[in-house]
């Protein structure tokens, strides 16, 4: 299912289109069940990964990520 929409995008909404897009993608291959699963366990390991200040660099964008893969595989 591809589409072929061609909408100009402010370079400075384009990481967060980036960011969709590739989850989008990750959900048409893996299945919506799949994509919930690795959505929990990004939430779960981001979570984990920021209790400590260095790895709230990393660990909170995993946790975001994880959480728009978990919706993106509910809707």
């Amino acid at each position: 299912m591809t589409h072929n929409n061609h909408h100009h995008v402010s370079w400075l909404l384009w990481p967060f289109v980036f960011i969709w897009r590739l989850i989008a993608t990750i959900v048409g291959l893996t299945g919506r069940f799949v994509a919930m699963v690795i959505g929990l366990v990004f939430i779960i390991v981001g979570v984990i990964v920021s209790l400590t200040i260095i790895g709230a660099i990393v660990g909170i964008p995993m946790a975001i990520i994880g959480l728009l893969l978990f919706l993106k595989g509910i809707f």
